[in-house]
């Protein structure tokens, strides 16, 4: 290999690193669209389709474990998620679940950072490549400049802001969740809400925004107050604003995010 080559090779293995590349499937690309009904082996699994896994143990003879639906995996999780009656209940809940497909690639299960009970819950989208190692959400450098934020209205993670995320494992190559891994998590998204039951949530993203309210476009969205409403009926002001990493790319828009920023502590104030 010839230095330029050498160059080359280290310029992408660094461009897959930041994009959050970390594993090799296969040693060439593959066709997606060629893709047949049944996964061959080494691929994901279907979408339809999550393990079995400490929901039903594998069986004796070492067969593959049987396969669950969507449907009977956010049964399970709304199941599981009504009968934790306490925080530390409901983080137990969700590090033994099992029902959602991307808990088997990620490395952590990350669930909350803060004081439960505060009167700030922000909520993002998902872990990424250091929220995953380090098993806390909102960790990296969009993290960094969530704290900057939350300090500017006097709160923090250490005194009175409990952070979480709509998905509590990283999705492969930090990709958008699919609308079916976020349902499978909505039930303890919920029920983190009605337990905590802050004076306000702050969604961060795009993401957050259409899993919690349905709505989408957080152009449109931000800044404006809405009432988030989990399956107890519990509401709870929420005000949805930019994404930490969206304003990382577009500095320009950290205008709109002070002003969002203002908005939000002159309600947790009012409340």
């Amino acid at each position: 290999m010839t230095v330029g080559e050498h160059r080359a090779a280290h310029a992408l293995l660094r461009w897959y690193a930041d994009a959050g590349v970390d594993e090799c499937i296969d040693a060439s690309p593959s066709d997606f669209y060629s893709w047949q009904s049944e996964p061959r082996s080494g691929e994901a699994p279907q979408i339809e389709t999550v393990k079995r896994q400490r929901l039903a143990p594998e069986k004796a003879d070492n067969t593959p474990l049987e396969s669950i639906s969507t449907d009977e995996a956010i049964r399970s999780a709304e199941k599981l998620a009504a009968s934790c009656q306490t925080f530390e209940a409901l983080d137990a809940a969700v590090r033994a679940f099992e029902g959602c497909p991307l808990k088997t690639g990620a490395r952590s299960t990350v669930f909350t950072d803060g004081v439960p009970g505060s009167d700030l819950l922000v909520i993002g989208e998902a872990p990424g490549r250091d929220e995953d190692r380090l098993g806390k959400p909102f960790v990296g450098r969009a993290g960094q400049l969530l704290d900057k934020m939350l300090a500017a209205i006097d709160h923090s993670r250490e005194h009175n802001t409990l952070i979480s995320n709509v998905i509590y494992w990283r999705p492969p190559a930090n990709r958008t969740p699919t609308a079916v891994e976020t349902a499978v998590c909505k039930p303890f998204v919920d029920r983190l809400i009605e337990i905590t039951e802050p004076k306000a949530v702050m969604i961060a993203g795009g993401a957050p925004l259409q899993a919690l309210l349905g709505v989408t476009g957080i152009m449109r969205a931000r800044g404006v107050w809405r009432e988030i409403e989990t399956s107890s009926g519990l509401r709870i002001p929420a005000l949805p604003v930019f994404h930490p990493a969206f304003l990382l790319r577009q500095p320009a828009s950290k205008r709109l995010a002070w002003a969002d920023l203002q908005n939000l502590a002159k309600r947790l104030k009012e409340r």
